[in-house]
């Protein structure tokens, strides 16, 4: 009997904010998979090249650097991924901030409010935006599939986050997005998913792991934050076959954390 294969060969995915953690583990299963990639990054240059590099060239992977804070800079980076390699059949909207010092809503200030939301939420409408305007045009695929897309929320926009009221909004809003944009798209050959990561060992959450790391234990059933690829395996068997059939699902990967929090 053969093995399972979970192949992209002739697909093109674009991951933003790939250069480290979530991102470049999902970087490396696309192309691992056969697929070409395209990725964002802002300022990890050396790191965005060294992937790269470690994925064959720019023939398989391109990165593409790309600020990431209005609707518009979501369009442009959907632009670039294009210009590159002429299709896109997945799109996963991995980028994001989460400010680690406590701001509580009494005293958080609008500038903070605005760049959480603007990263967060508003890029990703841009980028999904312009993802299904060029997927809508492309051949179905034999299971009917036109393109995939997969928003990367949070278990703080399931069940809110104290004193980070803005990121928990922007992670709540994106689940919303997910069943609206399933709902229909769904019907046109896109399917549109959510992934749902607790505490993830990422250079983002270094600090507060450290300071933190046994009282948020505490409250992870399987008693530990998870890697980067623990995450990224799920998000990239959303953009498989075998998920053709999954549509508007908010898929939870916090080792049990969202159920006792």
């Amino acid at each position: 009997m053969s093995g399972v294969g979970l192949t992209l060969d002739g697909k093109v995915a674009l991951v933003s904010g790939g250069s480290r953690g979530i991102g470049a583990e999902t970087v490396r299963l696309f192309v691992q998979a056969g697929a070409q990639v395209a990725f964002s990054y802002k300022q990890a240059r050396q790191q965005a090249e060294a992937l790269v590099a470690e994925c064959g060239g720019p023939d398989r992977c391109v990165a593409l650097q790309q600020d990431l804070a209005t609707s518009a800079d979501g369009r442009v980076l959907v632009a670039g991924a294009l210009k590159a390699f002429g299709r896109l059949d997945a799109l996963v909207a991995n980028h994001g901030i989460w400010e680690p010092k406590d701001a509580p809503i009494a005293t958080m200030e609008d500038a903070q409010w605005r760049r959480t939301l603007g990263v967060n939420l508003d890029s990703v409408f841009g980028m999904v935006q312009a993802s299904v305007a060029h997927m809508i045009g492309q051949r179905v695929d034999w299971d009917g599939v036109r393109g995939h897309i997969v928003l990367i929320s949070s278990t703080a926009g399931q069940r809110g986050e104290a004193n980070h009221a803005d990121y928990a909004v922007t992670k709540g809003a994106l689940i919303s997005l997910t069943k609206s944009l399933s709902s229909e798209l769904a019907p046109q050959g896109i399917r549109v998913n959510c992934v749902a990561p607790g505490w993830v060992e990422t250079d983002m959450s270094a600090a507060t792991l450290e300071e933190l790391g046994r009282k948020i234990r505490s409250g992870i059933p399987v008693g530990r934050a998870a890697s980067a690829r623990e995450i990224a395996g799920p998000v990239f068997f959303l953009c498989t076959p075998l998920a053709g059939f999954i549509s508007g699902e908010v898929l939870n990967v916090n080792g049990g954390a969202v159920l006792v929090g």
